[in-house]
């Protein structure tokens, strides 16, 4: 794919060491000329939604739990969510679109109002964040992988190996990175 774009997926190659994002699967929710903002969508906090933000916990896909988004900003929190058929989030109050049924909520707005217009949603404290340029070199120099992303890839739960089941359905030879090792003195 190699095309960013909202709605795909970065998926972290097998020797990116980086602490911030190794194993990890990032969702692009905005790419443009002044760069491009995503979250981590494989990394759980022991915090709980309803902790930092009562009114939305019992909203949230269950484990119930903040993600960390990425390194930035981890006092800011975004909403990402799945949408059912049927619901627009261009023409629904309280979304932005980020593609096919993919949104960011407004955390301001009613959750109880929005929660029908909802098939499940993510919190994430902080984001990952590229300037103009700097994401394309990192992909240049073999660090990520650009895939499309799935709607259920947002709602996966933290005993789902979110990162080689992204990589197994990519087909050969990609699908073969899934058996990486986390540790590969360990192989």
């Amino acid at each position: 794919m190699n095309v960013v774009e909202p709605g795909s997926a970065l998926v972290a190659a097998p020797g990116l060491q980086d602490p911030n994002f190794r194993r990890t699967v990032v969702l692009i929710i905005d790419h443009g000329a002044l760069g491009t903002l995503g979250v981590v969508l494989n990394r759980p906090s022991d915090v709980a939604v309803r902790d930092v933000l009562p009114m939305w916990g019992p909203h949230a896909t269950v484990p119930r739990a903040l993600y960390v988004g990425g390194p930035l900003h981890q006092r800011a929190a975004l909403c990402v969510a799945a949408l059912p058929a049927g619901v627009d989030a261009e023409r629904t109050e309280g979304m932005i679109k980020v593609r096919g049924p993919l949104a960011l909520v407004d955390l301001d707005a009613d959750p109880d109002l929005m929660a029908p217009h909802l098939r499940g949603l993510r919190v994430f404290a902080g984001y990952a964040g590229w300037v103009q340029g700097q994401l394309v070199c990192e992909i240049n120099r073999g660090d990520w992988l650009v895939v499309p992303a799935l709607p259920d890839d947002v709602l996966a739960g933290p005993d789902t190996d979110l990162w080689g089941r992204i990589l197994r359905r990519q087909g050969m030879p990609l699908a073969l990175l899934a058996t990486y090792p986390a540790d590969p003195v360990l192989n």
